[in-house]
């Protein structure tokens, strides 16, 4: 997801009977774009209700506005969204807030999902998408065929980083996906030496790799759910498997000294009750990160089957580890930098 820069839009939702001045208001900050405005009709809203809160929203762009804050000593937001990474990160910094667990349940989020500073609020994964003109019979079933170039001949395409390459590399090369970590870094890279003939186009966003399959340039794809599935939709001739799907998430926080902490801590709980992140992904293709939502009701069958973090298509998951990768990111960045600039 990519963040875009927006006017500071205002939710003003509360009983008219109560005067403006009983309502408290929060400001929270995420990505923008369509992904916010889902997350406005599937959580902010109802939570501005329940509540009798003003919530603002604001963008951020990634964990740097959230130092920049902290630093400054005048944190203006209350609540933000931050990939795992970024979260892991902060709260080893100090720029976090730690949660109330009286006031923040997190019943039914895996343990690898949370911490005491911060929660997951929705899943996404990265999976293999292709060309359903150039593969019409034959499908690709795991990250072996993105390394099968006889069966699978064509154009690839993955992300600009490390990440999600060294797994998708070390899974072709035969680990087990369930005993990655750590990574074998030396054995990636060599057998990413394979992939990079192939590679058309190594994409720097989510945009951009949207685009690469919807033009049908390239023939198979490693990409982040939601952007295939978007131009699914659209009409684009692809597909895509959930079979070794990387799972990945995103996390609520509250930056350390936001000016309304407990008001922020009670809409983060509300956002993260099975029936709310049940409502989420009625609006956009992202998995709810509390495992009971799909004992709502809300949640279809037909629906289930096209979210990362369904029960049936977690069968065959694997959870990033996004904690080694906080350790690591660095300086295998540099080196895969230099690797597909060789």
């Amino acid at each position: 997801m990519t963040a875009r820069t927006g006017a500071l839009a205002v939710l003003a939702i509360g009983v008219m009977a109560i005067p403006a001045a009983a309502q408290q208001t929060i400001t929270i900050a995420s990505w923008g774009g369509a992904y916010q405005d889902a997350q406005r009709k599937a959580w902010f809203e109802p939570a501005a209700k329940a509540l009798n809160l003003t919530i603002k929203e604001d963008t951020t762009s990634g964990i740097a506005d959230v130092r920049a804050q902290v630093k400054s000593g005048r944190v203006t937001w209350d609540l933000v969204q931050q990939g795992t990474n970024g979260c892991i990160l902060l709260e080893r910094e100090g720029n976090l807030e730690k949660l109330d667990p009286a006031i923040v349940k997190t019943d039914g989020i895996p343990a690898d999902m949370k911490s005491d500073y911060w929660v997951a609020n929705l899943v996404y994964s990265n999976v293999i998408a292709w060309n359903t003109k150039t593969y019409k019979d034959k499908k690709p079933q795991g990250w072996a065929d993105m390394y099968n170039f006889k069966d699978f001949p064509g154009g690839r395409s993955m992300r600009r980083s490390p990440m999600y390459n060294l797994e998708a590399a070390l899974i072709a090369d035969g680990v087990d996906p369930q005993k990655l970590y750590p990574l074998d870094v030396d054995r990636a890279f060599k057998k990413m030496r394979e992939l990079k003939p192939h590679v058309v186009a190594w994409w720097p966003s989510g945009a951009a790799s949207a685009q690469l399959i919807n033009d049908g340039e390239i023939d198979m794809i490693g990409l982040w759910n939601g952007r295939v599935q978007s131009v699914m939709k659209e009409g684009a001739k692809a597909d895509l498997t959930f079979n070794q799907q990387m799972i990945l998430a995103d996390c609520w926080a509250i930056p350390k000294g936001a000016p309304n902490k407990d008001a922020a801590m009670k809409a983060m709980a509300h956002m993260l009750t099975p029936t709310a992140q049940a409502q989420l992904p009625l609006h956009i293709n992202y998995g709810p990160s509390n495992a009971k939502a799909y004992e709502t009701g809300i949640i279809s069958a037909d629906l289930a089957k096209a979210l990362p973090s369904s029960p049936d298509n977690l069968k065959t998951a694997f959870t990033l580890d996004v904690k080694w990768w906080a350790d690591n990111l660095d300086a295998v960045t540099k080196r895969f930098d230099q690797f597909i600039q060789e």
